[in-house]
């Protein structure tokens, strides 16, 4: 998966994703966590998506550093259980 940093600020960054998956998984959870504002567009099929997040405090970059490892212990869990 590449990821690829388009605009950073100190509460918002904008990245460009080439898996829908993966930006709706953590648009959920980010916003799960009350961040002020995740979500992602696709211009065409055929171009990268892009994901926008704001925060009106704290890091962006904790933020999804927070909302990855929730996605992680959460996959973890399902992982486990279908091995019993």
């Amino acid at each position: 998966m590449e990821v690829e940093i388009v605009e950073s600020g100190k509460n918002m960054v904008e990245l460009k994703v080439d898996n829908l998956t993966v930006a709706e998984i953590l648009r959920f959870y980010l916003n799960e966590q009350g961040i002020k504002f995740a979500a992602w567009r696709m211009e065409h099929q055929t171009k990268p998506i892009v994901f926008r997040i704001e925060s009106s405090s704290g890091s962006v970059k904790k933020a999804i550093s927070d909302a990855v490892k929730a996605i992680k212990k959460d996959t973890d869990k399902i992982v486990s259980g279908l091995k019993k």
